[in-house]
């Protein structure tokens, strides 16, 4: 196992980001490296779209795409409360966010965790800050397709959830397979 690598504080951010056990999976490639959780971190800083996995009340899988943007130390998203991955979530808190590319090359990345809504105004204008950063004009112009997003969850209209991840994966692909385990301790 690799020792923890820690990841550089970004901006305003008062928190830093609590940085996982690395391990090389048996299924990479003979010679691959693991993947730094900086370099995770980096694809999941500039995805644009993630996929959602919970679990209806029956067990049936519910995947959705949506926005995800790193911050609060954990990946965040904001969804309606009459929405199916709200009620899943209210009953089953368990989710997965993947995101990379749909090619042979390059890298995705898998971050599982329990999902819990933010309350705290001030974490969720910090997160808004974030969404804003990354997003832009998509966000905060007025011909974007998600204006006012940001000033909906400050007020509470939209929900906005933390994944706290406690597994996640990076799979690195062509020129050479790997597949890299991380881990957070428990807080």
């Amino acid at each position: 196992m690799m020792g923890r690598q820690g990841t550089p504080r970004r901006g305003r951010d008062t928190m830093p980001d609590r940085a996982p056990d690395v391990m090389l999976g048996s299924f990479s490639a003979p010679g691959a490296q693991a993947t730094p959780w900086a370099s995770a971190l980096a694809v999941l800083r500039r995805a644009e779209v993630f996929w959602l996995s919970t679990v209806r009340p029956d067990g049936r899988p519910h995947v959705t795409p949506l926005l995800a943007a790193w911050s609060l130390d954990g990946l965040c998203f904001t969804t309606g409360g009459h929405e199916r991955k709200a009620h899943n979530l209210h009953r089953n808190p368990h989710c997965a966010l993947t995101t990379g590319t749909n090619t042979l090359t390059g890298m995705d990345v898998v971050i599982e965790g329990i999902a819990s809504v933010v309350d705290d105004g001030s974490e969720r204008e910090r997160a808004v800050t974030d969404f804003e950063r990354k997003y832009g004009a998509h966000l905060t112009s007025p011909e974007g397709t998600w204006h006012r997003l940001g000033e909906s969850v400050i007020t509470g209209d939209v929900r906005l959830y933390r994944v706290a991840p406690t597994v996640g994966f990076a799979f690195g692909k062509l020129p050479t397979s790997s597949q890299t385990r991380y881990t957070w301790p428990s807080t």
